[in-house]
């Protein structure tokens, strides 16, 4: 045997051994994901009754309303914002110190803990301007949890872009702002839509950002449609408790309601549904749009 025919072989023999680590660290990951996924659902649905799915004090339709209802808002600022931000970073920011000091912000803000954006969000959105708790200030603390999302990946997504994208449509006289709005941007945009689900994920899950900012009481009356009224489901400038608040409520206040602990179980169940199909909808949307590029 000769001297390269066994060092290939002891680098045949690392590299089954490192790829059979990896892949027991990601079943493992997977397995356990799975487990806890099918126990959360076993245990939100095994104690299900109709109550749970009414809007009253026993059931979870108006912090279902206000979760949904809050994403939207949150996304609403997040997602134009962002994708600005990541298209300067790609195409416009010169490498200086700047640029370094404002990749290495966003990188801080993205690991920033939630209830610090909380606290900031109180000072800022409720003290200053004199409102009570409210939806509105809390989908502007989200927003800036989704912003480092949303605005690396799309910097990342239009950075990986072939380079001839943009020199094929310069070449054929489109201006730099119509190259990203038409080539750019598009081609992009299924790496992007990866950072708006992360973004909206987090909006779904979050709860100490929203402590000091949505409030933890809702009233809502479906016969309303007045956007003045604080009992008005569409009006954002009123207290609005969310699924996840929901649920910290219920495991740390549950003493007040009879059955806290199933409604509790309940919520999370239908909390990780709804992420799932979100996630799964936006990844259908994102995989046409690239196989339609790809044709």
């Amino acid at each position: 045997m000769t001297t390269n025919q066994a060092q290939f072989r002891k680098n045949l023999r690392h590299d089954r051994l490192a790829t059979g680590i990896l892949g027991g660290i990601g079943a493992f990951i997977l397995i356990l994901l799975i487990v806890m996924t099918v126990y959360i659902l076993y245990k939100g649905f095994s104690s299900f009754t109709s109550d749970m799915l009414t809007a009253t004090t026993d059931g979870i339709l108006n912090q279902l309303w206000n979760t949904v209802y809050l994403v939207f808002w949150s996304l609403l600022f997040s997602v134009p914002v962002g994708i600005a931000a990541g298209v300067y970073l790609a195409e416009y920011a010169r490498h200086n110190r700047f640029t370094s000091f404002l990749r290495i912000s966003i990188e801080t803000l993205s690991s920033l803990p939630s209830i610090v954006v909380g606290l900031f969000g109180y000072l800022v959105f409720i003290l200053l301007t004199g409102f009570h708790w409210n939806l509105f200030a809390g989908a502007l603390a989200v927003s800036i949890l989704c912003l480092p999302l949303i605005a690396t990946e799309t910097d990342q997504a239009i950075r990986s872009l072939p380079s001839g994208y943009k020199q094929g449509s310069l070449a054929l006289g489109a201006t730099e702002a119509e190259t990203i709005f038409n080539v750019l941007i598009p081609s992009a945009m299924p790496q992007i839509i990866t950072g708006i689900i992360m973004a909206a994920g987090r909006g779904f899950g979050e709860s100490a950002a929203l402590l000091y900012t949505a409030g933890q009481s809702t009233n809502l009356n479906w016969s309303n449609w007045d956007l003045t009224s604080v009992t008005c489901p569409l009006n954002p400038f009123r207290s609005g408790e969310t699924l996840a608040l929901h649920i910290w409520v219920l495991r740390t206040e549950g003493s007040l309601y009879a059955n806290s602990s199933e409604v509790a179980w309940f919520s999370s169940a239908v909390l990780v549904i709804m992420t799932f199909l979100f996630s799964y909808s936006a990844r259908h949307m994102s995989n046409r749009m690239r196989k339609k590029q790809t044709r």
